[in-house]
């Protein structure tokens, strides 16, 4: 059983699994539907789901709102020379949000997903 998971919204989910498998190197760990893939990597498993699915994740809130990609929670990365893996995302088509940071603690940048959500690449300070 994973320890950790993270739900992301996205619009879709055929198109997540590849980037997330393609450029990120997350493994399938199951296919159970079509609007929902669960990823796993380095112990941490990826939960994709689909805004329309029939899952709970899909639900809308009492006040009407419903799940969508997107915002600023993320999930962290940890990647060795970042500016050579983002030259490599950039050149086959991927999209940031900016330009890498630089930090006290480290070097960081925010990848965004097919649907939007962003995905921070960490290199630490050495």
């Amino acid at each position: 059983m994973t320890a950790v998971s993270v739900r992301y919204i996205v619009d879709d989910v055929d198109a997540a699994v590849d980037f997330y498998r393609d450029a990120l190197e997350f493994e399938i760990e199951r296919r159970p539907a079509p609007g929902f893939a669960m990823l796993v990597r380095d112990g941490v498993q990826l939960l994709l789901s689909d805004p329309a699915g029939p899952g709970g994740a899909a639900q809308p809130m009492p006040d009407g709102r419903r799940p969508e990609p997107g915002g600023w929670n993320r999930i962290r990365i940890e990647v060795n020379e970042l500016g050579a893996r983002v030259e490599e995302l950039r050149s086959g088509g991927a999209q940031f949000r900016g330009d890498i940071v630089h930090g006290r603690g480290g070097d960081q940048i925010l990848l965004e997903d097919p649907s939007g959500n962003p995905v921070e690449l960490f290199q630490p300070a050495r």
